[in-house]
């Protein structure tokens, strides 16, 4: 994690796992009374009472709160605040057991025995192996339709894949609650980094009995959720501006918890936000733009280098973008520096590449990206050739295409940069702007119903592989449905055949194929994201990372 001014030292990748430290930073605002109740609408405000509550500026709403749902950061944020897996992540970005007290491992790394250890839900029932099988089974559940069900079999777990597909039933997954407190993981072959994804929500357990209890309703609002975290949800509704975490009594360590509660707020313009915050009203806020110039040289501004790749994604359904000369226009036709440079400001970097750097530590004990190639950078006379050759291909002299992009201020003020940049580069292309809450964006995207789509995707463990295999063919995250059985056995070769056990051999075959997708521009990036955020000096102990979930709270304190 990088800050500015203080240039706080890069935190190197630790085994496979690329964490950051904590960033330290608080408010000196009142803290709400602890007999002031949120509504459903309204999370607590700032007053007398001795409660500490940190107020948290979002720029998006809370999607969801299922763990097998999920696939945004600040889904993924809020339910690691209020659920624990078998493991955490610490300061360091190391595993750390959790909810298991004890692992152990056969001999060939394939059994996994995890002892769990005397915790409760929030509603006094104990938390028991059974909660993990159901909810890996659930992830695994064709009929669950989940994006993240391909991650189970990322990470090796038995028969995932064939279940996911539909050619074996859930119940031949290879977890087994042995009893309540045994569970027994059976994979196909040894993964590094099984640890490390245990501590991602997908992997989290829900209570059976209280999901079926809730049935349709489950995961919509407060009362449809359980906690054995840090925190539990008070308060919130789909859609909403507003929700209220309070501290778990229930929590296992709650002795370590030092806050009452977490306020978010959900504010899309960020001078409101920066309002706010100059209010004492929020403790935490991101910048972006102009704003960043202004608090550059404040003690209380933090620059946090983020693992999520910025890019474009082209439908290759939509007529015309079949055409790989046209892609390859697109994909060299604007101005990355002036992105991070002008409108962003936060920490960004330009991104030529389709894996982004401080992500995962080679065989040869180097960053991937030290290695790897780059691909795709900014050059405008490049673009307008392929244009030509495009035209002549297409047997047209213009086109017209859609961008979809998040209404947040960031994504706006760059999909307006995007569209001024492409149609004066390449004359004859227009593009139309389509603006969207988040939620819908990605819903337009998954179904296929958009033309060109800016879109991120953030790293859910620390290997090169979680953003490769996105482009395989038939792979939920692959937007663009590009497809290539090249690529595909090539993925295929380094995450499962037999490349999977040779290090070296695999990591290079990691390399070549992502310069497959940077050559078929597969996709076009943009940038790598960098988060620049106020934090009040009272506030202290929140801990960001660059893979998996990005925010923790467990560790937060306010004086």
């Amino acid at each position: 994690m990088r800050r500015a001014k203080l240039l706080l030292a890069i935190i190197s990748v630790i085994a496979l796992l690329a964490g950051c430290t904590n960033s330290k930073s608080g408010s000196s605002s009142p803290a709400p009374s602890e007999s002031q109740a949120p509504s459903a609408s309204t999370a607590p405000e700032a007053s007398t009472g001795g409660a500490k509550v940190i107020n948290l500026g979002k720029d998006v709403e809370l999607a969801s709160m299922d763990s097998a749902i999920a696939t945004d950061g600040l889904s993924f944020e809020v339910i690691a605040a209020t659920i624990e897996g078998l493991y955490t992540i610490d300061a360091d970005g190391v595993p750390q057991l959790a909810m298991a007290e004890k692992a152990d491992v056969s001999a060939d790394g394939k059994t996994y025995t995890f002892t769990i250890r005397d915790a409760k839900w929030s509603n006094g029932t104990p938390v028991s192996a059974k909660d993990f099988e159901f909810a890996w089974k659930r992830l695994v559940d064709p009929a669950t339709a989940s994006e993240y069900s391909f991650i189970m079999g990322v990470a090796g777990v038995k028969n995932a894949d064939d279940i996911v597909a539909g050619k074996k039933g859930i119940d031949e997954l290879g977890v087994t609650a042995k009893d309540d407190k045994t569970l027994v993981v059976e994979l196909d072959r040894p993964v590094a980094f099984f640890n490390s994804l245990l501590a991602f929500p997908s992997f989290y357990p829900i209570n059976e009995a209280f999901y079926k209890e809730k049935g349709d309703q489950y995961a919509l609002t407060a009362d449809g959720l359980l906690a054995n975290g840090p925190f539990k949800m008070k308060t919130w509704e789909v859609g909403g501006t507003s929700f209220y975490l309070e501290k778990n009594p229930d929590y296992f360590d709650a002795a370590s918890i030092k806050v009452d509660g977490l306020n978010y707020k959900i504010i899309k313009d960020t001078q409101q936000s920066i309002l706010a915050y100059e209010n004492g009203d929020l403790d935490y806020v991101m910048l972006s733009g102009e704003q960043i110039v202004k608090y550059l040289q404040s003690p209380e501004y933090h620059s946090i280098v983020a693992g999520y790749l910025w890019y474009l994604s082209p439908n290759q359904k939509v007529k015309g973008l079949e055409n790989v000369n046209l892609r390859k226009a697109l994909s060299l036709a604007y101005d990355k520096k002036a992105i991070v440079d002008d409108i962003l400001k936060d920490g960004s970097i330009v991104a030529d590449f389709a894996v982004p750097t401080l992500l995962a530590t080679g065989p040869d004990g180097k960053d991937y990206r030290e290695t790897a190639g780059t691909y795709s950078s900014t050059n405008k006379e490049e673009a307008k050739k392929y244009w030509e050759k495009a035209k002549s291909e297409l047997g047209i002299d213009s086109i017209k295409l859609e961008l979809l992009f998040e209404d947040t201020e960031s994504a706006t003020l760059v999909a307006q940069f995007l569209q001024s940049e492409i149609e004066s580069t390449l004359p004859g292309v227009t593009f139309d702007l389509k603006s969207q809450p988040k939620k819908n964006r990605v819903e337009l995207m998954q179904n296929g119903d958009y033309q060109v789509g800016l879109t991120r995707w953030g790293p859910d463990y620390a290997d090169p592989m979680t953003y490769l295999d996105m482009w395989t063919t038939g792979s939920p995250n692959n937007y663009g449905l590009w497809s290539d059985k090249t690529y595909d056995d090539l993925i295929q070769r380094a995450s499962k055949g037999d490349l999977a056990s040779k290090p070296e051999e695999r990591w290079e075959a990691l390399k070549k194929a992502e310069s497959i997708v940077m050559d078929q521009a597969v996709i076009f990036p943009v940038y790598q994201k960098g988060n620049a955020v106020l934090i009040k000096p009272s506030v202290t102990g929140i801990e960001f990372h660059s893979v998996g979930v990005n925010v923790f709270y467990k560790h937060a304190d306010k004086k």
